[in-house]
């Protein structure tokens, strides 16, 4: 048993790896966090392009899909297949949870972020192609992308929810999932998903902000920001899965759509290493970490429940924000034009360099 066990055991808290590499499935790497209390694994466009382009264990399937396959379509083989295995390696997990954790998250086409229809084909597709129990299709939490997320539910199929930013915008995807499991016809405990808040970018672009005012009291609230949101939707998450809609919905058996906790690293170096670990433990939740922040908690990470710790400061420090003309709106609004862009750029990025490797193939 590991502090990662306890997490989960003691807290409640799901940790998940925030990462996906074929040498960790193929090498045992995925297996062994699996057993050492990791329960659940989450990737993106940027994932896959360290993944793929950073390695040579690609190379020979790849080799023998562009024989018949678009560059794009052997992208999307090569995936899949490392999601199919990953899938394998958690399903255990899956089965004894009682379809709780266990997921492994595969995101749609970056591309498809201002495109509602769009994401729900591409979210259908691959739910359909892999057909697999404990598979999260991740649909970004644009404008675009709520309308697709209530549809997927609907549908009763699983998703994770990604991108979230704003407690406004969480709010809208909080109605999704209800909206959803109220249309879907079929049993809705089959239905679960996560929403995926993010935290450590919050405070890098809050940050950037404040030190751009200058002033003391903007200056005090440095690497305050992120901590403080995220507490703050974790009550917005107890207001909204209780009372009599929710309760009308638990009856018939559904399941709450748990916050997830992304962008956990923490990216100033002046901060913990463990701010946005440590700072939001509580049941119902889950915590992606990437590989030196699981490796971290496993050396010095805390055990006790913080989600809900000083949440009336947690309002106050978002209202001095406001006070200060700091928009917390748009500082959501600013970072999800970033999060698109740069999927999008890591997708455009992988899929050139597998032109041309495609192309030095083709030449011999």
């Amino acid at each position: 048993m590991t502090k990662l066990h306890d997490l989960y055991d003691q807290q409640g808290q799901s940790p998940w790896i925030d990462n996906l590499t074929r040498q960790s499935i193929t090498g045992g790497g995925l297996a062994k966090l699996r057993d050492d209390g990791i329960r659940g694994v989450t990737s993106n466009p940027t994932i896959f392009q360290k993944a793929i382009s950073g390695s040579d264990a690609y190379d020979e399937q790849f080799r023998s899909l562009i024989a018949s396959d678009s560059v794009e379509d052997a992208y999307w083989a090569l995936v899949t297949d490392d999601i199919r295995h990953a899938l394998a390696i958690m399903r255990p997990v899956h089965d004894a949870s009682d379809g709780v954790d266990g997921f492994v998250s595969l995101e749609v086409a970056p591309s498809l972020a201002e495109d509602t229809e769009g994401t729900i084909k591409a979210a259908r597709q691959f739910h359909e192609l892999i057909g697999e129990p404990n598979l999260y299709v991740k649909i970004p939490a644009t404008a675009e992308g709520v309308p697709a997320i209530r549809q997927m539910v609907a549908e009763g199929r699983n998703i994770n929810i990604t991108l979230i930013f704003s407690l406004q915008r969480y709010a809208e995807v909080i109605e999704a999932y209800l909206s959803g499991l109220e249309e879907f016809a079929g049993d809705p405990s089959r239905v679960v998903g996560v929403a995926s808040f993010f935290v450590s970018r919050v405070d890098t672009e809050v940050d950037r902000r404040l030190d751009a005012i200058g002033t003391p009291d903007a200056l005090a609230l440095r690497g305050k920001a992120a901590v403080a949101q995220a507490r703050l939707a974790y009550q917005l998450f107890l207001e909204q899965f209780s009372g009599p809609r929710w309760d009308a919905l638990a009856k018939r058996g559904a399941r709450v759509q748990r916050p997830l906790w992304a962008s956990t690293s923490t990216k100033n170096a002046a901060y913990p290493d463990l701010l946005y670990v440590d700072s939001l433990i509580g049941p119902h939740t889950v915590n992606t970490l990437p590989d030196a922040t699981v490796a971290a908690f496993l050396d010095h990470g805390e055990l006790r429940r913080t989600i809900d710790d000083g949440v009336d400061d947690a309002r106050r420090v978002l209202a001095d924000l406001a006070g200060l003309g700091v928009d917390m709106e748009d500082v959501a609004a600013t970072l999800e034009q970033e999060g698109v862009a740069a999927f999008v750029k890591s997708f455009d990025e992988l899929i050139q360099a597998l032109s041309d490797k495609a192309n030095a193939l083709h030449a011999g």
